[in-house]
């Protein structure tokens, strides 16, 4: 390898757009390969129209993000100034005795500032792919490695008439497993070590606005760990929504379960905490919503291979971690272009 290569980073997440992102700086032609139709990762918003046609939006994964490193918390003011990120205020509650749920990704710790991306969460991993080569709907199913590079294969389009000299892989690792275990034993044994937990995610839309003295609460009781009134962060508009986001725990053991039977225990449990029912809601699930014990690896990259991993399962969990984890990667890539 030398600058100016060809890249793959597989996933639009905020780790594999931070590394590409760093890596196009640094000279190199670089491709993201996204399965979902846009960017972001589990920086997820759902929207939709009410019967009546009224818009709602709802933040369905990482409901804000904090940020302790100086190089975030610069990336988070160049965030600001774009417009796609503000700070978040609300009224907190906490509802049980900890120590359950403000460790779980997506929460922080419970204190420090607080942003979301504006409008949507979204938005900073749309602002980030503004100037990548971003290749969405493209699901990536194999690595084949020979004498040109590396070849992909998409489910979508079969064998890509391209090469690459190196792949970087930015998604969950049990995602990134059946694309490792082929090509490379070691990093197979890493990614089958890290047990992800799931999580169930209820939408919740109401004509009125929902008054319960508080705009976010963590749950350490029952099956709820978050719940959040999604449209009182900056920059919401349309419909009132909230957000209950079930524990791992809960999620893992009911991760099968029909939309309708999560709804029905977790709406039971939000009027415990003074909830009513809701005008309309939606369910959804994800599958790989954290990692259970986040490994504190940052990145990994292997120079004889060509073949790196970056995300927040490997750099402690969280928006930031994710972001860092991004960085770092492309630093180590960067350091043995250098080097050839």
């Amino acid at each position: 390898m030398k600058p100016g290569s060809r890249i793959a980073v597989i996933g639009a997440g905020l780790a594999g757009l931070s590394c590409a992102q760093a890596l196009q700086t640094a000279g190199n032609e670089v491709v993201v390969f996204e399965k979902s139709r846009g960017a972001a990762g589990r920086m997820s918003t759902k929207r939709g129209a009410s019967e009546s046609g009224e818009a709602w939006q709802c933040d369905t994964g990482a409901q804000y993000f904090t940020a302790r490193v100086p190089a975030f918390q610069a990336e988070v003011l160049r965030w600001q100034a774009a417009g796609v990120a503000a700070e978040w205020t609300p009224k907190l509650q906490v509802f049980g005795e900890p120590p359950r749920a403000t460790a779980e990704a997506g929460h922080g710790s419970g204190s420090g500032r607080r942003y979301v991306g504006i409008p949507r969460m979204t938005a900073p991993a749309r602002h980030l792919a503004e100037t990548l080569n971003v290749r969405t709907q493209t699901t990536l199913q194999a690595l084949r490695r020979d004498g040109s590079g590396w070849h992909l294969r998409s489910a979508e389009h079969g064998w890509l008439g391209e090469h690459f000299e190196a792949v970087v892989l930015a998604v969950p690792a049990p995602q990134a497993l059946p694309l490792l275990l082929p090509v490379n034993p070691e990093l197979s044994s890493l990614a089958a070590s890290v047990r992800m937990r799931g999580s169930w995610a209820l939408m919740l839309r109401y004509h009125s606005a929902l008054n319960l003295g508080f705009d976010a609460a963590f749950v350490n009781t029952g099956p709820l760990r978050w719940i959040a009134q999604d449209s009182h962060k900056p920059g919401r508009n349309g419909q009132h929504s909230w957000l209950l986001h079930a524990s791992a725990e809960w999620s893992d053991a009911h991760i099968e379960a029909s939309a309708e039977t999560v709804a029905a225990e977790l709406l039971a449990a939000f009027a415990e905490l003074g909830g009513i029912a809701p005008d309309a809601w939606s369910a959804h699930r994800w599958r790989y919503a954290d990692t259970e014990h986040a490994l504190q690896l940052g990145a990994v990259w292997k120079v004889s291979d060509g073949l790196g991993l970056c995300g927040d399962w490997l750099n402690g969990g969280k928006v930031e971690g994710a972001w860092l984890s991004g960085q770092m990667l492309a630093e180590q890539i960067a350091t043995s272009l250098r080097k050839d």
